[in-house]
């Protein structure tokens, strides 16, 4: 999901948030999110917070904050909730939407 809470919050233009099914791949969404966007645009965040073990993890590039959370950390938190009055932007990956031609069986 990605927030507008620029015109609410001042200190940044957007949040992602993201969840996870469980801490191992809590990470592996954080690390995924940091070396595309370092790959992608030179970016690497400011600042890093939380780990695997707290169920959250928050990667800072300014305009843009990462929340990745696990799911029961998602629900716990209530984001969404919490910046209900700020738009929604839609999102879609177009590089999921691709995998399935490329992974596809070669027999």
């Amino acid at each position: 999901m990605v927030v507008d809470v620029g015109e609410l919050l001042g200190i940044t233009d957007y949040f992602v948030i993201a969840s996870a099914g469980n801490e191992r791949l809590l990470g592996t969404v954080a690390e995924e999110v940091e070396r595309r966007l370092k790959e992608l645009h030179g970016r690497p965040p400011r600042r890093r917070e939380g780990d695997r073990a707290t169920g959250w993890m928050l990667l800072d590039y300014g305009d843009v904050v990462v929340h990745a959370f696990t799911v029961e950390q998602r629900a716990f938190y209530g984001l969404e909730r919490l910046w209900s009055d700020a738009p929604r932007l839609p999102f879609t990956d177009a590089a999921a939407s691709r995998r399935p031609a490329e992974v596809a069986p070669t027999s």
